[in-house]
């Protein structure tokens, strides 16, 4: 299923962790509407900037895969289909290069640069109320601290 032009619902519902685990990551109705609406407003912008495939790392999550998702936090949006995070490392296009574009040109929820650019959070909240909250993700005594980008 397309949730817009260049992607598919199967990109943002892959997780090795689901799998190895036998947890079913299915978005309900509700989810899917969310995700069709972060493809449009989020993925799909980026991609057709880009002119080349983004890689999501992270999509949507079961409340079960979610649970078994080390470091995530019970209010993700990841699990209300409203987040995903981009990895391209190994491509021709950086982290940094994405995470600007975003910051840049599109209305968001939430952007966070995680740990140097090692990859990029987005969301965008199905309220449509969004916050355009912009944070850096770091480790401050083995534990991750979020601090306001500058």
């Amino acid at each position: 299923m397309k949730l817009s032009e260049n992607l598919e619902l199967a990109e943002v519902i892959r997780s090795s962790t689901a799998k190895r685990l036998g947890i079913k990551n299915e978005p309900t109705a509700i989810h899917l509407n969310n995700l069709k609406i972060l493809a449009e407003k989020i993925f799909q912008p980026i991609r057709s900037h880009f002119g080349r495939p983004i890689f999501i790392s992270s999509g949507y999550r079961s409340a079960a895969l979610n649970k078994a998702t080390p470091g995530a936090s019970t209010t993700s949006q990841h699990s209300r289909g409203e987040a995903i995070d981009i990895d391209m490392d190994g491509t021709e296009i950086s982290n940094k290069e994405i995470f600007d574009f975003i910051r840049e040109n599109l209305e968001f929820d939430q952007l966070i640069n995680e740990f140097d650019y090692s990859w990029v959070h987005v969301s965008y909240s199905s309220s449509g109320k969004q916050r355009k909250q912009i944070l850096v993700a770091s480790k401050v005594g083995g534990k991750t601290v979020y601090s306001p980008f500058k």
